[in-house]
Formats: structure tokens, C-alpha cells, sequence
């Protein structure tokens, strides 16, 4: 089980036990721009996973649901 501050344990696949883990949800405003600083720092290292962390901003920028602050 992964480890969340703020979720607890967590079953994700191919996570092992006690792992922890940093979550970003789509209905945090800041989330989208974290997931592009990342993915500059990923590019910038030449990390294969830059071209799947441009997916994953476009689907959260096109989640209509509704966005807040994270608290």
C-alpha cells in the first residue's frame, strides 16, 4: 500500500508497500501548472515520461468539473 499524507493507504499497482506518495487531483487549480514544472525538469533530464505529462495536463486543463484552491 502507497502512503498519502492527506489520503492515508493507498492500493495502487506497481507501488510498493509504505511508498509514499504526492497526489495532484484535477479539481486543484494549481495542479495542471505543477504537473508542467515537472514536466520541464523531466524533459530537461531526458526522462521518457515528458511526452505522457503533456496528456496528462491537457486532461486536467479539459476536466469540467469544479476547481478550488488545494486546502
Amino acid at each position: 500500500m502507497a502512503i498519502s499524507g492527506k489520503y492515508g493507504k493507498l492500493t495502487i499497482p506497481n507501488i510498493d508497500d509504505n511508498e509514499p506518495i504526492f497526489i495532484l487531483r484535477a479539481q486543484d487549480k494549481l495542479a495542471d501548472t505543477a504537473i508542467v514544472l515537472y514536466w520541464l525538469l523531466a524533459a530537461s533530464h531526458g526522462c521518457r515520461i515528458a511526452e505522457s505529462l503533456q496528456r496528462e495536463v491537457k486532461e486536467f486543463e479539459l476536466w469540467s468539473g469544479n476547481k478550488k484552491l488545494p486546502d
